[in-house]
């Protein structure tokens, strides 16, 4: 039997690859501070506000399985270099951007482009360093380094554009990124080897067309009242004829057996309801920060800075240990809790609020719980899953988050929208009344999530797979 000889240029290869971990991290991270910025240039309203967010997670989280199954087929390096192509050039296409569409259009092609990079990426780790255990939870490590350090950078990077240089440099900074990572790919990235097998275009078609008109339906509801309602219809409908051809087609997007593992299933309905979450309370409070606080986009992003180097430090230092040590369900239940507690908090904010008094402990908080929850819930979500499944659970699960966060996103910003009509209109009073609504709502997501964990997830399942690990 021919013995396996390791990638040579593998830790470069992961190095890149963190690298294009980062820019995916940062590009949603990096807008929060700069949102204010755009609503007065571009003209955005409340509700039209959140599209920045959700044009680039609808499609990001729609298209993440069909972007694993291209990957599986014509090979994780194409369609990683694809997805960096179609990035840098959507950052390009916002960052120019003089409409709100225009700007929408780009974000969304920044969506598709990380729904590209995100599994062919974590494939290329798979193959690098598989043969390995250590080396594979080291390069783990650094992936997850990674990410919060993307975190942390944008909220910092994106005060300092936003204060210093103007709103559409947080999007042209990855042009210069991007160019870089793919004059690399040559060098440090081997071919990867392609499969026989169909492409589900239908499906990956008919999910995000679901996807989109049920988030357009929701924020636009209180507009459109009954005039939401076919629209709704038809988001179901879409919804229904997806999971038909799930049933039918010989090679679905998404098997849906995969569901049998209650874990698994349990794993991605939490992972749903932490993006539900997690993703209104850092939208609201960068507003909260600026438009009542009346803070600058640089100390904004300096305020949030704390929470993200928390997570960082948590995540990176202390997950491992504490899930080897109390296991994953407690700190899967313990993380949601928190960050359910930190969120009512925020709903209390007031007018007149201090940073160090009202929002740094409730922001330390939500930190601590969203690092306590989201790697437990990860586990959870890919917990049971058979071997040659792990690439599809992978991709479920962060596909859930990312529609979680969309659809979550969509919910809050309606109630905002209503807390201000009941406040007393476009006032300090009726916007606080507003992110207060949101906050309390996203509170209820992460409650939920954390019932939902302690009821249907299973203690034994996950601790194994830690134990295994």
């Amino acid at each position: 039997m021919q013995q396996f000889i390791p990638d040579p240029k593998r830790w470069a290869a992961l190095a890149l690859l963190c690298a294009a971990q980062f820019i995916v991290i940062l590009d949603t991270s990096i807008i929060g501070v700069a949102l204010p910025a755009m609503q007065r240039d571009l003209g955005f309203s409340a509700s039209g506000l959140s599209w920045i967010f959700n044009a680039y997670v609808i499609a990001f989280g729609g298209l993440l399985l069909l972007g694993g199954r291209l990957g599986d087929l014509l090979g994780a390096r194409r369609i990683f270099t694809g997805g960096f192509a179609i990035l840098t050039a959507a950052s390009l296409l916002a960052g120019l951007a003089h409409s709100q569409e225009m700007l929408l259009a780009g974000r969304a092609l920044q969506g598709v482009g990380a729904a590209l990079i995100a599994p062919s990426a974590l494939t290329i780790i798979m193959r690098l360093f598989g043969h390995d255990g250590a080396e594979l939870g080291k390069a783990f490590g650094f992936w997850g380094a990674a990410a919060a350090a993307g975190g942390s950078a944008g909220v910092f990077l994106g005060g300092v554009i936003t204060e210093w240089m103007a709103w559409q440099w947080t999007f042209l900074i990855n042009v210069p990124l991007g160019l870089l990572v793919l004059a690399l790919i040559p060098a440090v990235l081997r071919k990867s080897a392609r499969s026989s097998g169909a492409i589900d275009w239908f499906g990956a078609i008919s999910v995000t067309g679901a996807l989109v008109s049920l988030v357009y339906a929701i924020v636009t509801i209180e507009s459109a009242g009954s005039g939401s309602v076919p629209v709704l219809t038809m988001s179901a409908g879409l919804f229904a004829v997806f999971l038909i051809s799930q049933f039918v087609r010989r090679e679905p997007l998404l098997p849906l057996g995969i569901f049998k593992t209650r874990n698994l299933a349990a794993g991605n309905v939490v992972m749903a309801l932490l993006g539900a979450a997690w993703i209104p309370l850092w939208f609201f409070l960068n507003l909260y920060l600026q438009q009542i606080l009346g803070l600058s986009a640089l100390a904004s992003g300096l305020a949030l800075l704390p929470m993200t180097m928390t997570i960082m430090v948590v995540m990176v230092g202390f997950s491992g240990k504490l899930i080897g040590r109390f296991g994953v369900k407690s700190n899967l239940v313990l993380g949601l809790f928190l960050m359910a507690g930190a969120l009512l908090m925020f709903a209390k904010l007031p007018l007149n609020g201090s940073y160090v008094t009202h929002v740094l402990p409730a922001s330390m908080l939500a930190a601590l719980g969203m690092a306590l929850a989201y790697i437990p819930t990860t586990m959870t979500g890919m917990a049971g899953a058979r071997p040659e499944e792990t690439g599809l659970a992978s991709g479920l699960i962060n596909t859930s988050y990312q529609i979680g966060s969309a659809i979550g996103l969509a919910i809050m910003v309606v109630l905002s929208t209503f807390g201000i009509g009941h406040g007393t209109g476009h006032t300090a009073e009726g916007m606080l009344a507003g992110f207060q609504a949101a906050f309390l709502g996203a509170g209820v997501a992460a409650g939920l999530a954390a019932f939902a964990a302690l009821v249907f997830v299973g203690s034994a399942g996950p601790q194994r797979e830690v134990a295994a690990g």
